[in-house]
């Protein structure tokens, strides 16, 4: 009798008797692979290094090499924190701990509350009971046997998931040392291959996430492969700190937040100035594009939004009020505004592709402590636009839709990567249409040579789409673009247009939007930048500062030159020593620092100096104008 088992390259080996785990499996392949495995795949589902094969099945051996490995790793650290706080600390109860990008967290309910100081203590227990190198040990147990090991332990959180477990799954507990939870696995095979870790935080969070439950506290923590990157990606977090957005647009005056209007940001002068360049310079492409813009109320009849489909899949999310009572709904998205335009009027198919524009504020509802600055906000603008097309032309506008996105992103210098999310269990219409809208947007994908990823049931209600996430200068990844086709829309506001032989026939619709929310690509620019803008997009150009107060008329006669030539540009003739003025305007990220004193009047110049540069030398104002411009105009 012998096990036979196909390795990921076509390999086959064969093992002599009934059984074989995944870890011998790795023993035979090299010592080496073995001491390095982590867990591994089994006929493509992760699995203990202890789980047995059966025969023909493939295997696939899994380190920290490999993003697999490496989720179970985090996984396995976040059993090791929750067995470090319950050797600490008496009463504790245990809800989820689940891995997210770069790290874990755990919600627990204890007696007392921690707080940062506690950390440190937890972490060196962790270290202990990693030191201890306990084995880490998959127990399957019947629900009856769970749910009397929960009931004993007194853990209501546990039980509570437990009960809602489908009948037929199978439930497990992982094990080490005194220590047990009830996962589903799988994990590293002991403690002692978790190193390198670090307690980040201590946050407050509703059990599974419902205000309406208790509140639990939120431990979070990271763990890498090797301390180097540990130190990396720590020191990418104090970098971070330092280029919030929050905290730069206060030191910057760009916006502000207000208690009288949570989670609506207040746009101060400087902050509207980077916006209204942002909508200008989207309207200049939309414009070259064949794009038309329009206007949408903010508040629509609430049958208007149960006819779109919005009230059964997105009420919870929407503002509600009464006029002449009348349910009216204020606007989440800006989609069925767009189809009554579309329907004002008969359509032809020489109209199509008709492409609608707007700059549309919209609400959605969000829990307090979920709001975070520009990035999670109740209101915001979306560069939404609706493309109405023929099935003929889908293809054709969906590419140049992608073309728009690659331009307007390459001016930023944002790399970014590409999602095709596919149905979620929420859709609306037919499997038929939706098979015929992913196709669509899979062959556009296919035939551009963009590399992409399949989201598997992310997509909207109404259709697939293809996300773009762009990457910052911290590396972090932000979803702002989207493309998204859909079949369902026209469907429901029962739109036509006139074909070539007067037939009525139904049009597609191509949701569109690039900055996606104005507002939180805002916030990403301000963390992208530091604060330091491209000239272009920042809201003072040039600061004109006077050595002493003589030369107060001539440094303002070049401010009134530079804003004639439409450089937005202020006067620093303050009674202060020019060392003073010039590191304010350091701290105030001002591109151009432009110095004057006796000889600069003498000679009709400026003394230059560039943020992050320095020092560039005299320039004459009418060089340094022509300068500015093209470097505006440019983009640069």
């Amino acid at each position: 009798m012998s096990v036979s088992i196909q390795l990921p390259d076509g390999s086959v080996r064969q093992f002599a008797g009934k059984r074989v785990t995944v870890r011998e499996v790795a023993e035979s392949i090299s010592r080496g692979l073995a001491k390095k495995a982590i867990a591994g795949q089994v006929d493509g589902k992760t699995v203990d290094l202890s789980r047995e094969v059966s025969d023909g099945a493939e295997v696939r051996i899994l380190t920290l090499e490999d993003p697999e490995g490496l989720e179970v790793y985090r996984h396995s650290a976040t059993h090791l924190m929750a067995q470090a706080v319950k050797r600490l600390f008496s009463g504790v109860k245990l809800g989820i701990g689940p891995v997210i990008e770069d790290g874990f967290y755990y919600d627990m309910d204890l007696p007392q509350p921690l707080t940062a100081d506690d950390l440190p203590k937890i972490e060196d227990e962790m270290r202990r009971i990693a030191k201890e190198d306990l084995p880490i040990a998959r127990r399957v147990v019947t629900r009856e046997e769970a749910l009397r090991i929960y009931e004993e332990a007194g853990d209501e959180l546990k039980l509570e998931l437990i009960r809602e477990l489908p009948e037929d799954e199978e439930i497990t507990l992982y094990e080490q040392g005194e220590f047990f939870d009830l996962c589903r696995g799988p994990h590293v095979p002991s403690t002692g291959k978790l190193k390198n870790f670090k307690l980040l935080s201590v946050a407050g969070a509703y059990w599974r996430g419902d205000s309406e439950n208790q509140m639990l506290q939120r431990v979070y923590g990271t763990i890498w492969p090797k301390q180097a990157q540990l130190e990396a990606y720590l020191k990418q977090l104090e970098e971070a700190k330092e280029r919030d957005h929050r905290k730069i647009g206060r030191e910057l005056d760009l916006y502000m937040f207000s208690e009288e209007a949570p989670g609506m940001p207040f746009y101060l002068p400087k902050g509207m100035t980077i916006r209204n360049e942002l909508e200008s310079f989207s309207r200049k492409l939309q414009k070259e594009a064949g794009y038309q813009e329009v206007r949408t109320p903010l508040m629509m009849n609430q049958r208007l939004w149960e006819q779109s489909g919005h009230w059964d899949h997105y009420r919870e999310n929407m503002y509600f009020t009464h006029v002449d009572e009348t349910a009216f709904s204020i606007k989440p998205m800006n989609c069925p505004g767009h189809m009554l335009v579309f329907k004002h009027g008969i359509r032809s198919y020489r109209d199509l592709p008709l492409r609608l524009a707007e700059f549309g504020q919209v609400h959605r509802h969000e829990l307090s402590g979920a709001l975070h600055g520009m990035f999670r906000v109740r209101t915001f603008t979306q560069d939404d636009a609706h493309i109405f097309v023929r099935p003929d032309q889908i293809e054709a506008e969906v590419q140049a839709a992608m073309q728009l996105v690659d331009r307007m992103y390459s001016v930023f210098g944002f790399p970014y990567t590409v999602e095709l999310s596919t149905r979620p269990e929420d859709s609306m219409g037919s499997e038929q249409l939706w098979n015929q809208a992913e196709t669509a947007l899979k062959n556009v994908l296919d035939q551009s040579g963009v590399e992409y990823r399949i989201n598997e049931g992310d997509g909207a209600f109404y259709g697939p789409k293809i996300d773009f996430h762009i990457r910052d200068a911290l590396k972090r990844s932000h979803q702002c673009a989207t493309i998204q086709l859909d079949f369902q829309m026209p469907e429901k506001f029962d739109l036509s247009y006139v074909g070539e032989g007067n037939g009525r026939h139904r049009p597609v619709v191509i949701h569109r939007a690039i900055f996606g929310s104005i507002d939180r690509f805002i916030g990403v620019l301000v963390e992208h930048t530091g604060g330091a803008f491209p000239l272009w997009l920042t809201p003072i150009q040039a600061r004109v500062m006077t050595i002493t107060d003589a030369f107060h008329d001539y440094a303002a006669g070049v401010v009134d030159r530079l804003k004639a030539a439409g450089i937005r540009a202020e006067l620093d003739s303050r009674s202060e020593k020019i060392g003073y003025k010039i590191r304010e305007a350091q701290l105030q990220k001002i591109p151009y620092m432009l110095v004057v004193g006796e000889k600069e009047e003498q000679q009709g110049t400026v003394a230059v100096r560039r943020h992050g540069q320095g020092d560039q030398g005299a320039r004459s104002v009418e060089a340094l104008i022509r300068d500015l411009q093209q470097e505006i105009e440019e983009k640069v």
